[in-house]
């Protein structure tokens, strides 16, 4: 049997728990003008094929996603395992978040990161609270994939690579 730990007000113990789940890295960013808006997230996921949808999850404390949700077609780049710069510089919370990143506009006016191991250009499907963050359902309307890279890993607030299992080896 397995003896579970309650739930506490305090959200340090939670906090390691879903930080114990390795996550890929995306960017989501857009121009607004003529300006870049961006930002890192974790808590990315497919959702569906049909309608193609993804997911992201941001923070209600976010000032960026109010100016990102507006916008009409937005970049998702799932970040490749030598971005780790790129991504600290996107998740910051003060300062010019697009210094020193390559980064492309489609037509439509999403951004995409160069050098990332896949990118997706979408649009906002939906929206629905979630506690002290929204889940942003975001429908894909064209996606590119680079085989050669593979993606940068969050684990345990730290920046992770992928490794190959060989089935039947020793771990």
């Amino acid at each position: 049997m397995v003896e579970l730990d309650p739930v506490t007000a305090d959200p340090t113990d939670l906090r390691r728990l879903y930080g114990y789940f390795p996550s890929g890295v995306t960017a989501v960013c857009a121009l607004s003008g003529e300006v870049p808006v961006g930002m890192a997230a974790s808590a990315f996921t497919a959702v569906s094929i049909d309608p193609p949808l993804v997911s992201v999850c941001v923070q209600n404390s976010s000032t960026t996603w109010p100016k990102l949700r507006r916008l009409h077609r937005l970049g998702v780049s799932v970040l490749a395992q030598h971005q780790h710069r790129e991504c600290r510089t996107l998740a910051m919370k003060e300062g010019d978040r697009f210094a020193g990143i390559d980064w492309v506009a489609t037509p439509g006016g999403a951004i995409v990161v160069s050098e990332a191991t896949a990118w997706l250009e979408c649009s906002l499907y939906s929206e629905l609270v979630a506690g002290d963050h929204a889940i942003a359902l975001l429908e894909v309307h064209a996606f590119r994939i680079d085989l050669e890279r593979s993606p940068l890993v969050f684990h345990e607030s730290r920046f992770r690579k992928l490794a190959n299992i060989v089935e039947g080896a020793p771990r």
